[in-house]
């Protein structure tokens, strides 16, 4: 792979690595390892590399085994996957560094042929017959690379599998670009501290994260589009209920509205793959096969989210479901081509490797910051200098405050509550569960009425810019249309000068420029509009709770509540946040 750009050649072996891959390379061939004195060093017997999504792990993790096998450290590699695709993926990899591994390898296939270095398999499989890959991993001095090691804790039995069957093993090159769980399960091998504090977290032994990567313009920064919008939906009970995703409410009706947006029957998901399409197109002028991605909660949305995308476009979408025994060739087949877009249910969350995709829809109800880093590690990999990519994301607090996040360095921690995040997965889960039957008392299942689509921000190097607009008004565009090639700081420039614009010309508005045709409802709305975006962002910067914050200003400026408060009440608020916002920051 070649070094991101030619003055990062410093790095002795830049020609074939990338500066981050070198210097981890010197880190576990300089560390102490376990060899005799004298004796060229063969590095550590475990390493734990965690490096943001789209960095290059892959070729790290194979140079690493190709000077393993030269230096006869090793004889065999075990490579482990959390999917099938992947397995292959890393075959191919390996091949073209004249590393040979079988991806085809089944627990009933006995001896590895000699015709192979090694395999590569799923945790599962492991998990099926540990005992079986413990004979193996006796049977040669072997280097098992656990690719995404998180998914060795799903579940107890799997954390115990992974531990009987490698335990042999000469080295285990453990690599993750998210090294954190939603759980409290521990990672088989990888070492934890405890912290002054008394929990323990994981400990990596080399790690690039996201705000280096993006630095050395490995990665890509990406613009987050939130939209907002009304949502109304029938509850079990028969109940209409109206709530504006975006603005504070209880976890249950966020966790509907949510629901109710991505639910196909609305306009919301319709209006929302139109903007994200107008996004793609401006970005191909720059990055002409450039494509995109929509991650769909279940097969039914993803199938009808490929009807929606084709009656925008004129064009048939790349439909990926997880039972679909086709998916890898449809990933591969899509990746080489031109196509625009792909619509996925998970398949491609993680490890797939599809340089090409810029644009994303994040339409799925999962909210857990593991997931979310995956999803979005997706569009980060660069592969010229000034490339952009672009996620499109529901107004859900949960999800803005892991946007916001991006850059924040995460380790595993155990000995915490497992239920950290505002919006659980579960909650969640619960919402979009259907019912064949009606509930006790004749209760009908939750159906959404109807669901509209507002832009509300952009989330950008933990900055906000804009305010609420229609879908397809020239303030939405004004966002949709940033080039495709920037550096990140011209993306900071271009977001605060359209943020200017769109203040001047309210400003215009309410100073009664004759073309202003804004009701004292509508100019009432907008004041709520910013105080709610306000408190979000407060919420994201001080973990407290929005409807804390909501009554902090009113014990401050006094005042009703917010939906009977008028227009000079909602502003000395606005007022005093921002207030306390320069005073956070100085």
């Amino acid at each position: 792979m070649p070094p991101a750009f030619p003055e990062r050649a410093a790095w002795g072996t830049a020609s074939s690595l990338r500066a981050w891959q070198q210097q981890a390379l010197e880190a576990y061939f300089g560390g102490a390892g376990d060899q005799a004195p004298g004796s060229p060093r063969s590095g550590p017997r475990d390493f734990l590399t965690v490096a943001t999504p789209g960095a290059g792990k892959t070729t790290f993790a194979l140079r690493l085994a190709r000077e393993l096998m030269e230096r006869r450290v090793i004889g065999a590699i075990t490579i482990v996957c959390p999917t099938e695709h992947l397995k292959r993926q890393w075959a191919e990899s390996a091949a073209r560094v004249g590393i040979k591994i079988n991806p085809e390898y089944q627990n009933g296939d006995g001896p590895v042929g000699k015709d192979f270095d090694g395999v590569a398999v799923t945790y599962a499989t492991v998990a099926a017959r540990p005992a079986l890959h413990r004979n193996r991993t006796e049977s040669r001095k072997s280097l098992v690379i656990f690719d995404e090691v998180h998914h060795a804790g799903d579940g107890l039995s799997w954390g115990d599998a992974v531990r009987e069957a490698f335990e042999p093993a000469t080295r285990r090159l453990a690599l993750s670009g998210t090294p954190f769980r939603t759980d409290i399960n521990p990672i088989p091998f990888v070492q934890y501290e405890e912290g002054p504090d008394g929990v323990r977290r994981s400990q990596a032994d080399y790690t690039y994260g996201y705000g280096p990567a993006l630095a050395d313009g490995v990665v890509r920064p990406v613009i987050f589009l939130a939209y907002a919008g009304e949502m109304r939906w029938r509850t079990r009970a028969g109940d209409e209920i109206t709530a504006t995703l975006g603005e504070p409410l209880s976890q249950d009706q966020t966790s509907q509205a949510w629901r109710a947006a991505l639910d196909p029957k609305g306009d919301w998901m319709k209006q929302v793959l139109a903007a994200a399409d107008r996004r793609l197109t401006e970005l191909r002028r720059a990055i002409p096969d450039a494509g995109g991605l929509v991650i769909a909660t279940d097969h039914e949305a993803a199938r009808a989210y490929a009807k929606m995308l084709r009656a925008v476009t004129g064009q048939g979408a790349t439909i990926v479901l997880s039972d679909d025994p086709s998916a890898s060739k449809k990933i591969k087949a899509f990746a080489e081509t031109e196509d625009r877009w792909m619509v996925a249910v998970r398949m491609v969350s993680e490890g797939v490797d599809i340089p090409r995709l810029s644009v994303g829809v994040y339409a799925t109800s999962t909210s857990t910051p593991l997931f979310f880093a995956q999803a979005v590690g997706r569009f980060v990999r660069a592969r010229r200098r000034g490339e952009t990519a672009s996620v499109f994301l529901p107004s859900v607090p949960t999800l803005m405050g892991h946007a916001a996040e991006m850059e924040t360095e995460r380790d595993h921690v155990l000995d915490r509550p497992v239920r950290e995040d505002g919006l659980d997965d579960e909650l969640i889960a619960e919402a979009n569960r259907r019912q064949d039957t009606p509930d006790v008392g004749e209760e009908l299942p939750f159906e959404t009425v109807e669901a509209s689509a507002t832009f509300d921000r952009v989330l950008y190097d933990g900055g906000e810019f804009g305010m609420q607009a229609e879908p397809g008004s020239a303030e939405e565009e004004e966002f949709l249309g940033i080039p495709g090639l920037l550096e990140p700081e011209q993306v900071t420039a271009l977001l605060r000068k359209r943020q200017a614009e769109q203040i001047a010309g309210e400003r215009r508005r309410k100073t009664g420029d004759p073309r202003a045709d804004r009701t004292a409802a509508e100019d009432l709305a907008a004041l709520r509009r910013e105080l709610n975006g306000l408190v979000n962002a407060w919420n994201h910067r001080t973990g407290q709770p929005q409807g804390v914050i909501h009554k902090q200003l009113r014990d401050v400026c006094g005042g009703p509540a917010v939906p009977q408060a008028g227009g000079e009440d909602i502003r000395k608020r606005i007022a005093k946040i921002r207030e306390w916002a320069a005073k956070r920051r100085s």
